[in-house]
C-alpha cells in the first residue's frame, strides 16, 4: 500500500511538473527581421530579469507568423508587415480575431558594395533597379556594369513592404536573386561590387557594404520621420494576449529595458519614432 501511494505521489508530482513547464513556455514564430536578432536579445534580457519562461523562437518569414497562429502552433507571431486582408479572412472564417502590437520601427536600408561609388538613389531609380527597368550601374551615375539585384524571398514581410514602399507595388524583375534573410543579402552584396539589396536597419552597416541615401535621406534612426522606406514592425496574437504572452508583450513593448535592447540592436523604439513623427 505504501509503495502504491509513493508511486501515485510520484506520478502526480511529475504531472504537476510537466504542467508547470508547459505553462511557462512561449512560442514565437515569423519574421526574420525581428526573429534573427531583436527577439533573441529581448528573450535574453527578459529571462535575465528573473522571468522563468522557456521561449522558443523560429524566424522563417512574416507569412509564417500567420500560418502558425492560425494552426495554433505559435503564441506570438512576428511580422515586418501588416497582416493582409486575405490572411484576416482565414482567421475570421475560423472564428479567431487577431490583435496587433507594435514591436518597434524600422527603416529598410538599400545597400551596395563598399567599392560602388553610388551614394544616393531616388525612389524612381530604386523602382527601376528592382523592377528591371534599370539594369546597368551607369544608368544611375555609377561605373558601367550589370546590376546584380538581391531581394528577400516571397514569404518575407520585408519583400512585400519594400515592394509597396519602394516599387509602387510593381513586380520584381525576374532576374532578382531571392535570399532567405537580411544577413544573406548583406553577405552577397559584400562579395559582389555590382550588387544591391535591401535590409532592415539593424543590418544596414557592414565592413564591406554601406547603405545609400534615399531621396537624399540617410537610413538613420534620427531621420525616421523623413525616410521614405520607414515602417512599423509587429507582434500578433489570437485575441488580446493572456498569461505569459501578455506578460512578455507588455514588457517588450513598453519597458525601458526593452527599448534599450531595441535601440542597441539597431531598430527604433516606438516612443522615439512616434515622437519624431509628431515633430515632422
Amino acid at each position: 500500500m505504501k509503495i502504491s501511494q509513493a508511486i501515485t505521489a510520484l506520478l502526480a508530482g511529475l504531472t504537476l511538473s510537466a504542467s508547470v513547464q508547459a505553462d511557462s513556455k512561449l512560442v514565437i514564430k515569423g519574421s526574420d527581421t525581428l526573429g534573427a536578432k531583436l527577439v533573441p536579445q529581448l528573450k535574453e534580457a527578459y529571462v535575465q530579469a528573473g522571468n522563468k519562461v522557456d521561449i522558443e523562437i523560429q524566424a522563417q518569414g512574416s507569412s509564417h507568423a500567420f500560418s502558425n497562429l492560425l494552426a495554433g502552433s505559435a503564441d506570438i507571431g512576428m511580422s515586418s508587415r501588416k497582416v493582409k486582408s486575405t490572411e484576416t479572412d482565414k482567421f475570421n472564417a475560423a472564428g479567431k480575431n487577431l490583435a496587433e502590437h507594435v514591436a518597434a520601427w524600422d527603416m529598410i536600408a538599400v545597400i551596395v558594395n563598399e567599392k560602388n561609388p553610388v551614394r544616393k538613389l531616388s525612389l524612381k531609380q530604386i523602382e527601376g533597379i528592382f523592377t528591371g527597368d534599370i539594369t546597368d550601374w551607369s544608368q544611375v551615375g555609377g561605373k558601367s556594369g550589370k546590376i546584380s539585384v538581391y531581394t528577400r524571398n516571397t514569404s518575407s514581410g520585408t519583400y512585400k513592404s519594400f515592394q509597396k514602399l519602394g516599387m509602387k507595388k510593381r513586380d520584381y524583375a525576374t532576374q532578382c536573386q531571392k535570399m532567405e534573410g537580411n544577413q544573406q543579402i548583406a553577405t552577397e552584396v559584400s562579395k559582389n561590387p555590382l550588387g544591391i539589396g535591401y535590409v532592415g536597419l539593424a543590418y544596414s552597416k557592414g565592413e564591406s557594404y554601406r547603405s545609400v541615401k534615399v531621396e537624399g535621406v540617410s537610413a538613420k534612426a534620427s531621420k525616421v520621420a523623413k525616410y521614405p522606406l520607414a515602417r512599423k514592425l509587429y507582434y500578433y496574437t489570437i485575441g488580446e494576449p493572456t498569461g505569459e504572452s501578455a506578460k512578455f508583450l507588455q514588457w517588450a513593448t513598453t519597458s525601458d529595458k526593452a527599448s534599450d535592447v531595441v535601440a542597441k540592436v539597431g531598430f527604433i523604439p516606438t516612443s522615439i519614432a512616434e515622437a519624431g513623427m509628431k515633430a515632422k
